[in-house]
């Protein structure tokens, strides 16, 4: 992957690619040259092509170099959310077994005491000022480095995605699966050189880490970097850019700035959104506050981006448009036969962009994929007589909040440990600005006094923060059909 931009360095080296808000750059030359030095840097730390590296780690220009470092080296990038608590952090180590893992500096006693326990890994931070640390090792490093050939099926990032059965599934995404879907999207939403991406995604999923940097840096763009989404911010500097990308909850809170006008978005040449619905209304006000309409698209961490409404033509709120070149959909029954144009049924994918199988789960895998290879993307939709293609629902009940993906079964596991609740089922209710809001619906023991605010305390101790419930409510039982299946079509109902 590393390659397509290499390309951009050999033939224009002093092309600006990375700006931050204060005017200091980055040419594409000077990022060849630190991302040699960041290679050089995992070399010596006794790394080997193949190995992983785990960064859990705030955003930063240093957590790109590392992730283009890993690329360069034939390593294998294992990005962690910083939401991650010491529960789910110990079965991505003991799963992965990374040999280093980067994290911030008031985290690495409590990732040193993990790592002891599972797997021993080096834990570092890239902390300048940490004289131990792995950007010290980075400034005594070269800026000479041979980049580590790799063909396109060898695994260049392991994403973990949240399990319905409670254990997360590591999805294996390969060089060759990068390269595809960065051709793909650079030539379908019209990329060049002369292009400015006001980049304020976080950088541990595939969002900002592929979508974002890879459209910009394979077609020669300029990086407007921003290390968090701060709406005001992002106004202010919008003038310097052409492409923004963002989640549904960004543009909401872009249109609470009243700076957001036609006039401060002048230059702006594509607004896109995606990770989760934006809602019809959302479409509707951002064109009339601009006169920009938002560019929605659909992916997922095992397949990148699989659909895209068109750069050119009609953009249709509520669709998430056309495959992508080199990519194909389906929709199919449940006997995996192809259905009629407008009726619903389960999406399946198939191309170059799908990743590779599960980490070390191939009997998952293997119930992924069909017999003739398309990939089960779990999502339910239709494709529309113009061939729009509509996601209508979510086949295993994901929820999708602020852009995050939450699958419920992770939070019942914990909820059904706490000593004050019987059984829980967590679903997904509408929220103007998450999208989506976790909610969990509990049954208490009979006897034990339960409250909503200390279950919801309970749980930030131990999940992400994304995945803690907006609400909790209690009920005496929940309903279930014959076979004793919770009926969450009825929760969503009694909550909406």
């Amino acid at each position: 992957m590393y390659l397509e931009i290499a390309r951009i360095v050999a033939t224009d080296p002093d092309r600006v690619a990375i700006e931050f808000a204060d005017g200091a750059t980055f040419t594409y030359g000077a990022l060849d040259a630190e991302v040699a030095r960041y290679a050089n840097g995992l070399r010596d730390a006794g790394l080997q092509p193949g190995d992983r590296v785990a960064v859990q780690v705030q955003k930063s220009v240093a957590s790109l170099f590392v992730y283009l470092a890993c690329l360069r080296a034939g390593l294998v990038y294992l990005p962690l959310n910083t939401a991650y608590r010491s529960t789910e952090l110990d079965y991505f180590l003991r799963d992965a077994e990374p040999g280093l893992i980067l994290v911030e500096p008031e985290h690495q006693a409590a990732m040193n005491e993990l790592s002891s326990a599972t797997i021993g890994a080096n834990v570092m931070t890239l902390d300048e000022g940490d004289k131990e640390g792995f950007a010290q090792r980075v400034a005594a490093a070269g800026s000479q480095y041979q980049t580590v050939p790799s063909n396109t099926e060898d695994l260049a990032v392991i994403i973990y995605t949240s399990g319905t059965t409670g254990r997360s599934k590591g999805a294996m995404v390969t060089h060759g699966n990068l390269v595809s879907n960065a051709r793909a999207l650079t030539q379908v939403w019209q990329f060049s050189k002369n292009d400015v991406l006001l980049h304020a995604l976080p950088i541990f999923h595939v969002h900002g880490l592929f979508v974002a940097t890879h459209c910009a840096l394979t077609s020669g763009a300029r990086l407007l970097w921003h290390n968090r989404f701060d709406p005001a911010h992002v106004v202010r500097h919008i003038v310097r850019a052409t492409v923004f990308m963002g989640v549904p909850t960004y543009y909401t809170r872009l249109l609470g700035e009243p700076g957001l006008t036609r006039e401060a978005c002048r230059n702006m040449r594509l607004f896109v959104s995606g990770s989760a619905p934006l809602l019809a209304e959302t479409h509707r006000d951002f064109e009339q506050r601009t006169a920009h309409r938002i560019l929605e698209r659909y992916g997922m961490s095992e397949a990148g981006m699989i659909t895209s409404n068109p750069y050119d033509g009609e953009r249709r709120a509520g669709t998430v448009g056309f495959p992508l070149p080199g990519v194909e959909v389906r929709v199919v029954d449940e006997s995996d036969q192809p259905l009629p144009v407008g009726e619903k049924g389960a999406i399946q994918v198939k191309g170059n962009n799908v990743f590779s199988g599960y980490w070390r789960m191939p009997e998952k895998t293997r119930e992924e994929f069909t017999g003739d290879g398309w990939f089960r993307t779990g999502d339910i939709g239709a494709f529309d007589a113009n061939g729009y293609l509509s996601i209508l629902g979510r086949a295993k009940d994901l929820i999708i909040t602020g852009g995050y993906n939450v699958y419920p079964k992770e939070i019942e596991l914990v909820l059904d440990e706490m000593p004050e609740v019987l059984e829980s089922a967590v679903i997904g209710l509408p929220h103007a600005d998450f999208g989506e809001a976790v909610t969990a619906v509990v049954v208490a023991r009979e006897g034990v006094q339960s409250d909503e605010a200390a279950i919801i305390d309970a749980l930030k101790s131990r999940l992400a923060g994304y995945k803690v419930p907006k609400r909790v409510h209690f009920v005496e039982a929940l309903p279930r059909n014959a076979m004793g299946k919770v009926q969450k079509n009825v929760l969503r109902d009694c909550f909406a």
